[in-house]
């Protein structure tokens, strides 16, 4: 896999920086919304690195209509209770539930890491909707690392599609209604596009 880094990003600290009013939040149909925070994490390129030597990545396969097939990207779930493989990690989540505790009602608790290696690794339209999500308002956000891929949203039974291209330590918050009422994806490319790690903080239940 090559990694290209990002030329802004050369700064010697690895973490969160300030959310608040850098935070710009778009209201979506239905009751949901996404907030973006660009370049949320200083030191990004560097934590990729660090995460993509320290977590147990592995592949799976899964039931798609009548066939098994191999999910196209690595994963690695980390439940609530164990411990995340950075402490940029810890560091992201406490300053996730200090902005977003008290608008939530409870913490994030659990993240899924996704290593998307290149270009043919994507996820197909979806809503976390294992769990709660699927009856419930809750939130996911979800930091980007690596290089920048597409992530689209559109509404549950057509609409618009939105697209917000995401690496090099930027977040999105899906929240509202976002998850049962909309859907988003990570498409495949054909461009020469180098690997991204996504990290996904949920509270539980939601999946």
């Amino acid at each position: 896999m090559f990694f290209q880094s990002s030329l802004l990003d050369c700064g010697d600290e690895i973490g969160p920086g300030p959310l608040g009013s850098s935070v710009k939040r778009t209201l979506l149909d239905h009751g949901a919304w996404i907030d973006v925070r660009p370049g949320w994490i200083s030191g990004a390129d560097a934590l990729f690195d660090r995460l993509l030597d320290a977590v147990p990545w592995h592949a799976e396969r899964r039931h798609m209509y009548d066939r098994v097939v191999d999910v196209p990207r690595l994963l690695c779930f980390y439940e609530e209770g164990r411990p995340l493989p950075d402490p940029a990690l810890d560091e992201a989540k406490k300053a996730l539930n200090a902005h977003y505790a008290a608008e939530l009602g409870e913490p994030f608790r659990t993240a899924g890491l996704c290593l998307y290696r290149d270009g043919r690794d994507s996820v197909a339209w979806h809503g976390d909707t294992i769990g709660r999500g699927s009856t419930e308002d809750t939130m996911v956000a979800i930091v980007s690392i690596g290089t920048p891929r597409s992530l689209l949203l559109r509404p549950r039974g057509g609409g618009p599609t939105l697209r917000h291209e995401l690496g090099h330590g930027d977040l999105i918050v899906m929240g509202g209604s976002c998850q049962r009422t909309w859907e988003h994806a990570i498409p495949k490319t054909a461009r020469p596009v180098g690997p991204r790690i996504s990290v996904q903080f949920r509270p539980r239940g939601v999946r």
